[in-house]
């Protein structure tokens, strides 16, 4: 046996050690390894979501098998073709706003994070999941100033437990024009096509193009004839009431509009109408897809500096991430004639703002958002987990952009670090995925334990490929609705509701306020999973180069 001395101390190493530590050290790179699939299995599943909420006729390459085609109908009574977009959650209606809104979202997740989503394979399908939407707003904008907002009712459609496939409902369809305006639904779908065509722009230019000439129109439509969208269609109200009006829309999507043209009319709007608008006089602690305010205020005060980043390059194109896109989009203070003349207005846009990100990591001295003895953060009992996903994919946008300016957040409570704030966001989405007290992962089909009664027609009732017999408008709830069995179909990617201010969770059918999914909560975390899938691949390699030089 061999013997080191080492400051007169006799060190004895076994000639076996070495093998151990190398043992050990692939031990630890195999650990790493699989937790690679931790969030790269939730990115991929999350987009397979969207494919279950397709309306219309399904591509051939459609990954969820036990859809079949729906709605071939919509829009003909009405003479104009309708046929396409998304169904928001576990009913069969097509409502415009949270459609619009889980489009911006996603074209936000993929302008932020779309070399993580590449480097991950899953760009073709992100790309995929935001052109089902904004191929069916070219459909529903016949006119300049005619917007098709709504196909079906929530009334007619909640009275009947029907398949998509089955569909009896009244299809009927509804519409905002110059008589009966809606600037709210006019504004998010205008944001949603803006953002969608700063996705395309360097993959699909000609449809870049086409996108912005619809936001271009959209945003003037809904700017010249202003009023809220449920006053002009009503069946829209006690489903998707627009609460805080159209005034966060209408801001939102210039906002979105100065990002994907560059033009400074659009900038001016915001800045313009900062005050009479509310965007520098509401401070909120949620963002969701009635109220843009923060969404508008956080934009804003990651334009207060400069940040230079080089675009990310892959298969010939050009992905440019949102700090990047603020650079050389927004501008804002970036130019000498916007520092000297607006410098005010954004900083109260980024005082409204961080209040926000002050609120969810709990240093505000009065205003915080509540959190659940888990560490959830709660909003309010219905569908929760809309705000959390929203919640967190702001905070890892803001931590990056502090990062890349080296800045601090500085609340009531004194300075935070960007590092604090994305450790937070990532403990909200390991919430999500199973971290809690319950130990239920609240992403369907995630885990071993997810939740298997979700409210969801299509899910609930047998698949029509499998059974294409007829099941009629009542024949779903008497037959499936009140089935103690778990779903014959797993809505795979679908965030529910999820728990209660106790972290409780009932996993019935019947309890749709925590079991009943939507488009809109699982929307924001697609740019969040691919980023945190992105930092285990690179843990993974530190410790092969670790292993490799020991």
């Amino acid at each position: 046996m061999k013997q080191k001395k080492k400051q007169g101390i006799d060190l004895h190493v076994p000639k076996f050690l070495p093998q151990w530590l190398a043992l050990l050290s692939l031990f630890a790179i195999f650990a790493s390894s699989h937790s690679l699939n931790y969030y790269g299995q939730a990115l991929s599943k999350s987009l397979l979501y969207f494919e279950s909420q397709r309306s219309g006729h399904l591509p051939h390459n459609q990954r969820v098998t036990w859809r079949h085609h729906s709605g071939l109908n919509d829009g003909l009574e009405q003479g104009v073709d309708l046929v396409g977009g998304y169904y928001d959650a576990g009913d069969n209606v097509k409502f415009g706003l949270p459609m619009a809104f889980t489009i911006t979202m996603l074209s936000w997740g993929v302008i932020e994070y779309g070399k993580e989503i590449a480097e991950a394979g899953e760009y073709v399908h992100a790309l995929e999941a935001i052109k089902w939407g904004t191929d069916y707003f070219i459909k529903a904008h016949t006119h300049p100033n005619v917007l098709w907002a709504e196909v079906g009712d929530g009334k007619t459609d909640h009275y009947c437990w029907q398949r998509p496939e089955d569909m009896t409902t009244s299809r009927q369809a509804y519409k905002i024009d110059e008589n009966k305006p809606g600037s709210d639904i006019a504004g998010e779908t205008a944001a949603a096509m803006a953002a969608a065509s700063v996705v395309f722009r360097e993959t699909n230019p000609h449809y870049s193009h086409l996108l912005l000439h619809h936001a271009q129109q959209l945003f003037e439509f809904g700017d010249k004839y202003r009023g809220k969208y449920d006053e002009s269609i009503e069946v829209a109200k006690g489903y998707y009431t627009s609460v805080s009006g159209y005034m966060d829309e209408l801001l939102w999507a210039a906002l979105w509009l100065y990002k994907a043209t560059n033009k400074d009319h659009y900038l001016e709007y915001v800045l313009k109408n900062a005050y009479a608008f509310g965007g520098i006089t509401w401070t909120m602690e949620e963002f969701s897809w009635d109220v843009k305010y923060v969404g508008v205020q956080i934009i804003a005060s990651m334009s207060t500096c400069k940040v230079i980043r080089e675009p990310f390059h892959i298969t010939g194109h050009y992905f440019h991430s949102l700090i990047s896109m603020y650079v050389n989009s927004l501008k804002v203070l970036m130019e000498e004639r916007h520092k000297a003349k607006h410098k005010h207005v954004l900083d109260e846009y980024r005082s409204k703002g961080e209040h926000y990100i002050c609120a969810c990591l709990n240093k505000n001295n009065v205003t915080n958002v509540r959190r659940t003895p888990g560490g959830l953060l709660y909003t309010r009992q219905w569908n929760n987990m809309q705000y959390v996903s929203n919640a967190a994919f702001l905070l890892t946008i803001y931590s990056d952009y502090l990062i890349a300016t080296g800045q601090m957040l500085n609340c009531q409570k004194g300075l935070v670090g960007p590092q604090e704030i994305f450790t937070f966001a990532k403990s909200q989405v390991d919430y999500i995925l199973g971290s809690n007290p319950m130990a239920v992962s609240y992403l369907v089909g995630y885990g071993v334990n997810y939740p298997q009664k979700v409210h969801h027609r299509g899910a609930s009732i047998e698949s029509y490929k499998k059974n294409k017999a007829f099941i009629g408008c009542t024949q779903g709830y008497d037959s499936w609705y009140g089935r103690h069995d778990p779903n014959p179909n797993v809505l795979v990617g679908a965030l529910v509701g999820g728990p209660d201010n106790d972290d409780q969770f009932r996993d019935e059918r019947y309890n749709y306020m925590q079991t009943e999914a939507c488009t809109y909560n699982t929307a924001p975390l697609v740019g969040v999973f691919a980023k945190l899938h992105r930092l285990d691949v690179e843990n993974v390699s530190l410790n092969a180069r670790l292993m490799a030089s020991s």
